[in-house]
């Protein structure tokens, strides 16, 4: 299965000069429990954002760069459909990123968890709209701002239709 995970706020904004504009605690803590144990796909710009990779995760970084130096317990593609045949077939693969490995595999993923941070704001890169003729809404759950949280959010589930 192919997961896409996210936040986006509800103009689909994701980040500023390769960082998130904002800090949801909780957010991060749903975020390692589902990909805790499973492979993660993502971009090179996306990656070098962390400060070293994510612990218990197999991570695929999807790059051009012909002599990328692979950190140790990391795997390189060239390509989004390069990185997912690195995957076992039976495992949930999670895409975490950025806004231009999510366009490409909207169209070929199963899942979406996205946590929609509900306000505007102003970034250089976004989530695509989803299409909710083809996605259907299948779990919702409003969290309010509090002194952790700036924003109020809501995590919700999408399945392909």
């Amino acid at each position: 299965m192919l997961t896409i995970i996210a936040a986006a706020s509800e103009n689909n904004a994701l980040g500023k000069d390769n960082q998130l504009v904002w800090h949801l605690p909780d957010d991060f803590k749903r975020f390692k429990s589902l990909t805790s144990g499973h492979y993660i796909v993502m971009g090179r710009k996306t990656f070098e954002s962390f400060p070293k990779p994510l612990p218990n995760r197999t991570h695929i970084i999807i790059t051009r760069q012909k002599n990328y130096e692979v950190p140790e317990g990391c795997f390189v593609a060239s390509s989004l459909q390069k990185a997912i045949t690195l995957c076992p077939k039976e495992e949930e693969v999670f895409i975490i990123g950025g806004g231009e490995i999510y366009n490409q595999s909207i169209e070929i993923a199963d899942k979406i968890d996205l946590t929609r941070v509900h306000t505007s704001i102003e970034a250089d890169t976004f989530f695509p709209e989803i299409d909710t003729d083809k996605w259907e809404l299948v779990f919702e759950e409003f969290h309010s701002k509090d002194e952790k949280h700036d924003y109020d959010f809501t995590f919700l589930t999408y399945v392909k239709k």
